[in-house]
């Protein structure tokens, strides 16, 4: 009987180690840790943030993991919820495009919340995280679900949930029913990133996070999940009405012979240049150019933004995108990001701020 997806992605979790990563694979999830604790810093005090690490705060837990900024050791899954949310905010950490899109960094919190919790080094946590980027990058390329009203996030229960059984060194049972738990809960609504945005679009996949913690923290007691979890009568896929087709082929054990080795997907994804959704910064790039040719914005008549269909659908086509009331709004409006740029000559954390995108005179140019 051919195995289910749960039990090769379980047999794959188990089988890689860090010796089998590449030194350009092992180089660049030192990049995204370092990239993603200082996109945690920065978006430290904003209110989300805040008001995540307010509620994480007031849990603790004998074998804790720490609250990025505070002395604090919360359960793991909460701090892997107050961590994410930092790293998320600002939309500021590194993206993965492919039929669906994702910001694969957001992994990382779940991976350091557990690494710390179960005392891991530095080589667990490399594995740990690289496994997650490699879960959830396949699921990407495999198939769409944002068209069918569901969120990116969701393919992030299963890759969070098997970096920290990696980390647990669970055996391939323990694991594969970490991950059945992980998606027959999991499933995010794309409601998330529609209209006028919310503190939620940044704290969405530190959710997703924390239940992949708690799935394997449950897996890890024992607890067993409903599978099979994706081809099942009832499962993800029907569920989702998505094909995850031969996805299991990339995660065949021994692992396929490729030119960069196993777990290698982070090497294509991309750290980003401006803290702004990733399809607006080609059009940052442009504007920040044409800048230099406009001596006053206020003479522009007229702005035409050309752009792939991903960009135009979510960050260009609804009317909030005009008239940003929020942050969240703010940051995924590709007009209001293009014609910032072009009128301050500069994309930072203050354009972003309400002050700057209520302002009378950006809507009159809007």
């Amino acid at each position: 009987m051919t195995k289910t997806l749960a039990h090769q992605l379980a047999d794959y979790a188990c089988s890689l180690q860090f010796d089998d990563l590449s030194k350009e694979v092992v180089h660049e999830v030192k990049r995204r840790v370092i990239d993603s604790l200082c996109c945690a810093l920065g978006a430290w005090n904003v209110e989300p943030c805040a008001i995540a690490r307010k509620v994480a705060s007031e849990f603790s837990a004998r074998n804790g993991s720490t609250i990025i900024g505070t002395n604090h050791k919360a359960p793991p899954d909460w701090a892997a919820f107050s961590n994410g949310a930092c790293i998320r905010y600002f939309d500021y950490n590194d993206t993965y495009l492919s039929k669906e899109p994702a910001h694969p960094s957001d992994n990382i919190s779940a991976a350091l919340a557990i690494a710390e919790s179960v005392g891991a080094g530095g080589s667990e946590l490399i594995t740990a995280i690289a496994l997650a980027y490699e879960v959830q990058c396949r699921l990407c390329d495999a198939a769409s679900i944002r068209a069918r009203g569901w969120d990116h996030v969701t393919y992030g229960t299963f890759s969070t949930a098997l970096a920290c059984a990696r980390l647990m060194n669970l055996d391939p049972k323990k694991t594969r029913h970490a991950v059945n738990i992980a998606g027959v809960a999991g499933a995010a609504m794309r409601q998330a990133r529609v209209g006028e945005l919310s503190h939620w679009k940044g704290v969405a996949f530190a959710t997703a996070a924390r239940h992949g913690v708690y799935s394997a923290l449950l897996g890890r007691a024992g607890m067993t999940g409903p599978g099979p979890i994706f081809e099942g009568q009832m499962g993800f896929e029907k569920q989702l009405g998505v094909s995850l087709g031969n996805v299991g082929e990339k995660f065949a054990v021994p692992f396929p012979k490729t030119e960069d080795g196993p777990a290698a997907m982070i090497l294509k994804t991309s750290i980003k240049y401006w803290p702004a959704e990733y399809h607006s910064q080609g059009a940052i790039e442009a504007a920040l150019s044409l800048r230099k040719q406009i001596l006053d914005p206020a003479q522009v008549k007229s702005v035409t933004i050309e752009s792939h269909d991903a960009s135009v659908n979510i960050i260009g086509s609804e009317a909030e995108k005009w008239r940003p009331a929020t942050r969240e709004t703010a940051d995924h409006s590709l007009p209001y990001i293009t014609a910032i740029a072009l009128i301050d000559g500069e994309i930072t954390n203050k354009q972003f701020e309400p002050r700057r995108f209520k302002d009378r005179e950006v809507w009159k140019f809007l």
